[in-house]
Protein backbone atom coordinates (compact mmCIF):
# COMPACT_ATOMS: atom_id res chain seq x y z
CA UNK A 1 0.00 0.00 0.00
CA UNK A 2 1.52 3.36 -1.07
CA UNK A 3 -0.99 5.56 0.58
CA UNK A 4 -4.07 5.00 2.60
CA UNK A 5 -7.10 7.84 1.68
CA UNK A 6 -8.76 8.13 4.92
CA UNK A 7 -12.26 10.18 4.62
CA UNK A 8 -14.49 10.85 7.38
CA UNK A 9 -18.29 11.58 7.97
CA UNK A 10 -18.89 11.71 11.36
CA UNK A 11 -20.76 8.98 13.90
CA UNK A 12 -20.01 7.81 17.22
CA UNK A 13 -16.40 7.11 16.25
CA UNK A 14 -16.00 11.23 16.69
CA UNK A 15 -18.66 11.65 18.97
CA UNK A 16 -18.28 14.12 22.00
CA UNK A 17 -20.68 13.53 25.13
CA UNK A 18 -21.19 16.56 27.17
CA UNK A 19 -23.42 14.85 29.41
CA UNK A 20 -25.01 10.93 30.24
CA UNK A 21 -25.01 10.36 26.45
CA UNK A 22 -27.78 12.54 25.69
CA UNK A 23 -26.48 16.09 24.33
CA UNK A 24 -23.49 15.55 22.28
CA UNK A 25 -21.63 16.86 18.95
CA UNK A 26 -19.31 15.26 16.54
CA UNK A 27 -15.79 16.50 17.02
CA UNK A 28 -13.01 16.30 14.88
CA UNK A 29 -11.97 13.11 13.48
CA UNK A 30 -10.08 11.18 15.60
CA UNK A 31 -8.53 8.36 13.20
CA UNK A 32 -5.53 10.54 12.55
CA UNK A 33 -4.59 11.00 15.70
CA UNK A 34 -4.79 7.37 16.68
CA UNK A 35 -2.87 6.07 13.88
CA UNK A 36 -0.26 9.04 14.71
CA UNK A 37 -0.05 7.80 18.23
CA UNK A 38 0.02 3.82 17.03
CA UNK A 39 3.30 4.99 15.20
CA UNK A 40 1.89 3.23 11.59
CA UNK A 41 4.34 3.30 9.11
CA UNK A 42 2.86 4.10 5.75
CA UNK A 43 1.46 7.32 4.73
CA UNK A 44 -1.96 8.55 5.24
CA UNK A 45 -4.25 11.09 4.41
CA UNK A 46 -7.21 12.59 6.13
CA UNK A 47 -10.15 14.20 4.12
CA UNK A 48 -12.81 15.16 6.64
CA UNK A 49 -16.00 15.15 4.43
CA UNK A 50 -18.95 14.94 6.83
CA UNK A 51 -19.85 15.80 10.78
CA UNK A 52 -23.05 13.52 11.15
CA UNK A 53 -24.51 11.22 13.30
CA UNK A 54 -25.26 8.33 10.13
CA UNK A 55 -28.91 8.55 11.25
CA UNK A 56 -28.72 12.08 9.67
CA UNK A 57 -26.76 11.07 6.42
CA UNK A 58 -28.60 12.14 3.25
CA UNK A 59 -28.56 10.80 -0.08
CA UNK A 60 -26.92 13.63 -0.95
CA UNK A 61 -24.24 13.81 1.53
CA UNK A 62 -23.59 9.92 -0.15
CA UNK A 63 -23.31 11.01 -3.47
CA UNK A 64 -20.75 13.54 -2.24
CA UNK A 65 -18.56 11.22 0.11
CA UNK A 66 -18.49 8.69 -3.53
CA UNK A 67 -17.74 11.42 -5.74
CA UNK A 68 -14.94 12.77 -3.06
CA UNK A 69 -13.60 9.09 -3.39
CA UNK A 70 -13.66 8.75 -6.69
CA UNK A 71 -12.08 11.96 -7.74
CA UNK A 72 -8.89 10.65 -5.78
CA UNK A 73 -6.02 8.28 -7.46
CA UNK A 74 -5.47 6.36 -4.10
CA UNK A 75 -6.34 3.06 -4.47
CA UNK A 76 -6.53 2.37 -0.59
CA UNK A 77 -9.66 3.63 1.11
CA UNK A 78 -10.57 3.72 4.46
CA UNK A 79 -13.85 5.32 5.79
CA UNK A 80 -14.84 6.00 9.19
CA UNK A 81 -18.90 6.20 9.13
CA UNK A 82 -21.52 6.12 11.90
CA UNK A 83 -23.03 2.77 12.44
CA UNK A 84 -26.72 2.85 11.92
CA UNK A 85 -26.67 3.67 7.80
CA UNK A 86 -22.56 2.70 6.71
CA UNK A 87 -24.88 -0.21 4.93
CA UNK A 88 -26.84 2.26 2.88
CA UNK A 89 -23.11 4.62 2.07
CA UNK A 90 -21.38 1.32 1.37
CA UNK A 91 -24.00 0.44 -1.28
CA UNK A 92 -23.34 3.32 -2.91
CA UNK A 93 -19.79 3.54 -3.13
CA UNK A 94 -19.95 0.08 -5.00
CA UNK A 95 -20.22 2.04 -8.46
CA UNK A 96 -16.69 3.21 -7.34
CA UNK A 97 -14.21 0.84 -9.92
CA UNK A 98 -10.79 0.15 -9.39
CA UNK A 99 -10.19 0.98 -5.84
CA UNK A 100 -10.45 -1.15 -2.28
CA UNK A 101 -12.48 0.64 0.29
CA UNK A 102 -13.19 -0.49 3.79
CA UNK A 103 -16.06 1.36 5.94
CA UNK A 104 -15.61 1.25 9.81
CA UNK A 105 -16.91 3.15 13.09
CA UNK A 106 -16.90 2.34 16.38
CA UNK A 107 -19.94 1.41 18.58
CA UNK A 108 -18.80 3.66 21.33
CA UNK A 109 -16.84 7.43 21.15
CA UNK A 110 -13.01 6.41 20.45
CA UNK A 111 -12.73 9.25 23.27
CA UNK A 112 -14.09 6.59 25.52
CA UNK A 113 -11.70 4.13 27.33
CA UNK A 114 -12.58 0.53 26.31
CA UNK A 115 -14.10 1.89 22.87
CA UNK A 116 -14.13 -0.41 19.79
CA UNK A 117 -12.74 2.37 17.58
CA UNK A 118 -8.76 1.17 17.93
CA UNK A 119 -9.99 -2.68 17.59
CA UNK A 120 -12.13 -2.00 14.59
CA UNK A 121 -9.57 0.63 12.91
CA UNK A 122 -6.82 -2.10 13.00
CA UNK A 123 -9.02 -4.57 11.76
CA UNK A 124 -9.88 -1.96 8.53
CA UNK A 125 -6.60 -1.28 7.72
CA UNK A 126 -5.55 -4.68 7.47
CA UNK A 127 -8.82 -5.58 4.97
CA UNK A 128 -7.85 -2.41 3.00
CA UNK A 129 -4.09 -3.50 2.23
CA UNK A 130 -5.04 -7.33 1.51
CA UNK A 131 -8.67 -7.40 -0.09
CA UNK A 132 -9.22 -7.47 -3.70
CA UNK A 133 -10.51 -3.94 -5.19
CA UNK A 134 -14.68 -3.70 -3.45
CA UNK A 135 -16.18 -2.00 -1.03
CA UNK A 136 -16.38 -3.91 2.26
CA UNK A 137 -17.74 -3.35 6.03
CA UNK A 138 -14.73 -3.99 8.94
CA UNK A 139 -16.89 -4.37 12.44
CA UNK A 140 -16.47 -6.18 15.89
CA UNK A 141 -14.03 -8.59 14.25
CA UNK A 142 -14.92 -9.32 11.10
CA UNK A 143 -15.08 -8.46 7.49
CA UNK A 144 -18.29 -8.02 5.49
CA UNK A 145 -20.07 -7.34 2.26
CA UNK A 146 -22.67 -4.02 2.41
CA UNK A 147 -24.85 -6.66 0.59
CA UNK A 148 -24.77 -9.13 3.11
CA UNK A 149 -24.93 -7.56 6.17
CA UNK A 150 -27.22 -5.73 8.39
CA UNK A 151 -26.64 -3.69 11.93
CA UNK A 152 -28.36 -5.81 14.70
CA UNK A 153 -29.40 -2.78 16.81
CA UNK A 154 -30.72 -4.64 20.07
CA UNK A 155 -27.56 -7.01 20.09
CA UNK A 156 -25.24 -3.84 19.14
CA UNK A 157 -23.09 -5.62 16.49
CA UNK A 158 -23.48 -6.50 12.69
CA UNK A 159 -24.91 -9.74 11.32
CA UNK A 160 -25.20 -11.23 8.23
CA UNK A 161 -28.71 -10.93 6.37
Amino acid sequence: MEELLIVTTGGTIDKIYFDDKSDYQIGEPQIGTILRELGVSFRFSVIPILRKDSLHITDEDRELVRATIAAQSTEHVLVTHGTDSMVQTGQVLKSIAGKTIVMTGALSPARFRGSDAEFNIGCAIGAVQSLPRGVYIAMNGLIWDPANVRKNVAANRFEAT
